[in-house]
């Protein structure tokens, strides 16, 4: 796979490692529009449009640097896949969904966003989230950014019932005033002990959320967030009925170590697709 960065382009030749709708698809991400050949990504107040052509993606932005982070394109994605397919049971998950990357997502939208997640689903959880960006984020022209968190903490209790939000409005007002206490450029710096209970310690976030949030906004490779599909998944390959999502965590993280989210990822998308 070849990367050449342009004045307000990135081409990937031959992109074995990337597929923007299976990157946009696997659960990382809510702020994106697919069409034919086509996909529009938002992130904070940036967007870039990718077009897949044979043999050739473009992504399309004025911030050229910011975007080839996002995408994690310093990252050398075939050699984390030939590692992770020495085992059996994500060698077909890798194959089918070969043009994963993990995105280095802003984590103050991963913070909100995952939040609105939790026991949602995509179409709602993509409306809240658009309505909040109508209400509170910079008119960016064609779109609008996502919320700052100068301008997100003017938004009261009613605002996010109006948003959808439902009995996590009240949850998603008390964290907002809360991340005005905490710089989220510092949280970055922390250590991950410390990362992890600084997230738990907020409203609206359990286990699952916090990994999330650690993954897509903080890139700490090292969790793997189980939700129904993985808690599913887990059950069925060990012959058990498990609900104890703590202890498949701490299970997949210790047989994973390092590659934990990439391993999640590839599990999560496959399956999830497959229905199986």
């Amino acid at each position: 796979m070849e990367i050449i960065k342009q004045k307000n382009k990135i081409i990937i030749l031959n992109p074995t490692d990337f597929n923007a709708e299976q990157i946009v698809s696997c659960g990382q991400i809510f702020r994106y529009q697919i069409s034919q050949n086509r996909v529009d990504v938002f992130s904070a107040n940036k967007m870039a449009t990718i077009l897949t052509e044979p043999n050739r993606v473009s992504i399309v932005t004025d911030d050229v640097e910011y975007f080839y982070n996002f995408f994690d394109l310093n990252t050398d994605y075939s050699a984390i896949k030939s590692s992770l397919s020495t085992d059996e049971f994500l060698r077909p998950a890798i194959k089918f969904g070969y043009g994963i990357r993990i995105l280095n997502n802003d984590a103050f939208e991963m913070i909100i966003s995952f939040i609105i997640s939790a026991n949602n689903n995509i179409k709602r959880i993509q409306k809240s989230i658009e309505f909040l960006c109508a209400r509170f984020g910079k008119n960016m022209g064609d779109y609008f950014a996502f919320p700052t968190l100068v301008s997100l903490k003017t938004a009261t209790v009613q605002d996010y019932i109006e948003a959808g939000l439902g009995y996590r409005a009240s949850q998603m007002y008390e964290t907002v005033q809360k991340l005005t206490e905490q710089d989220i450029v510092l949280l970055k710096q922390l250590p991950q002990t410390e990362q992890e209970k600084f997230l738990l310690s907020l409203k609206g976030v359990g286990e699952k959320v916090k990994n999330c949030i650690m993954l897509f906004g903080l890139g700490a490779k090292n969790v793997f967030p189980v939700d129904t599909w993985i808690n599913k998944v887990y059950n069925d390959l060990t012959n058990t009925k498990s609900s104890n999502r703590h202890e498949i965590t701490k299970y997949l993280c210790k047989k994973y170590g390092a590659l934990s989210g990439y391993a999640q990822q590839y599990v999560f998308y496959y399956y999830r697709s497959k229905k199986v």
